[in-house]
């Protein structure tokens, strides 16, 4: 899916067709066929290889110049919710050149405007600090995301307190994993901003990449937010790590006292049925036809019962 949008001079956002593109524009690709990247490819000049990167799920973040035609590839990875317990990491592919901003990824997200109405202070002529705003957002949405992953272990940490089931070691066994492609995003992520701010400090890339006093700040926000998210997201993946192990053996525990418990239980009923036993047998016994015979083996099995019912409380195992 192909969606061309532009700001006017009057901050209007009005949406166009690739084929009255104007410079400005914005080109956003969602999961393009190969007969549409190739119809931009030709419409903006940029090369393949500039668009194809962000379709590799497995793309990791990058930064790529073409020195030659003025174009930019920044590559990151974008966070995405698949689940209660899941999130995953996706690539983003943002191409600035001397005309245009293009965006090619594989998914919608959340990070980019989804139309002329959506827009929120995003001047599509701005190209450098449209990138950076599409980099702030990232990073906050990875904020987002890391608190809704601390606040479901911590749910789960009260299910698992008094829980024997897999279940939720099961989600934290998600959110774990979760972490996982968060942390290995965000570390190449903060590379990316890293790279970006040396590239705005070169003069030689002010033909690209466009810096006024207010993208700097912005530029500088990215960077702290970034390395807050990457922060917390070790301190959560460590957190986490712990918790697995301490509630695996909790899960465990909390089994082996319910085993002890009818244990407990299955030897405090066996007595009477002992009892029961030697009474029931083909040959004389005491209180055998007297009326009181039965209540007195009752009462003889209960006392048993209650006095090995005592001994097993007093030995904290009942």
């Amino acid at each position: 899916m192909i969606t061309v949008l532009k700001t006017f001079s009057d901050k209007t956002t009005r949406e166009l067709s690739l084929s009255s593109l104007e410079p400005g524009a914005w080109i956003n690709l969602v999961a393009p066929a190969q007969g549409e990247i190739e119809e931009v490819s030709l419409a903006t000049g940029v090369p393949l290889d500039f668009l194809l990167p962000a379709l590799d799920p497995e793309e990791t973040s990058r930064i790529e110049t073409d020195d030659e035609d003025g174009n930019l590839l920044v590559v990151i990875n974008v966070p995405k919710m698949e689940g209660n317990y899941r999130f995953d990491a996706l690539p983003l592919g943002i191409i600035i050149t001397r005309d245009h901003l293009l965006t090619v990824g594989l998914e919608k997200n959340d990070i980019l405007p989804s139309g002329p109405s959506a827009m929120g202070g995003v001047v599509t002529y701005k190209r450098t600090r449209f990138l950076f705003q599409i980099l702030f957002r990232t990073a906050t949405l990875y904020l987002k995301y890391l608190g809704q992953i601390d606040r479901r272990s911590s749910d789960i940490e009260g299910n698992l307190r008094k829980s024997m089931k897999n279940e939720e070691l099961f989600q934290l066994l998600d959110l774990e994993k979760s972490l996982t492609y968060f942390t290995t995003a965000l570390r190449s992520n903060r590379s990316v901003v890293d790279k970006l701010i040396r590239l705005c400090a070169n003069s030689q890339m002010h033909d690209i990449i466009k810096v006024r006093e207010e993208d700097e700040e912005l530029l500088e926000d990215v960077k702290v937010e970034y390395d807050q998210a990457y922060e917390m997201v070790q301190m959560y993946s460590n957190i986490l790590s712990g918790m697995m192990d301490a509630f695996a053996s909790i899960i465990s525990n909390n089994l082996n006292i319910v085993m002890k418990f009818l244990t407990s239980i299955t030897i405090i009923l066996a007595i009477p049925t002992v009892v029961a036993s030697f009474w029931g047998m083909n040959v004389l016994v005491p209180f055998a036809g007297k009326p009181i015979g039965f209540w007195t083996v009752s009462g003889i099995s209960a006392l048993f019962a209650a006095g090995a019912a005592f001994f097993l409380w007093k030995k904290h195992m009942l």
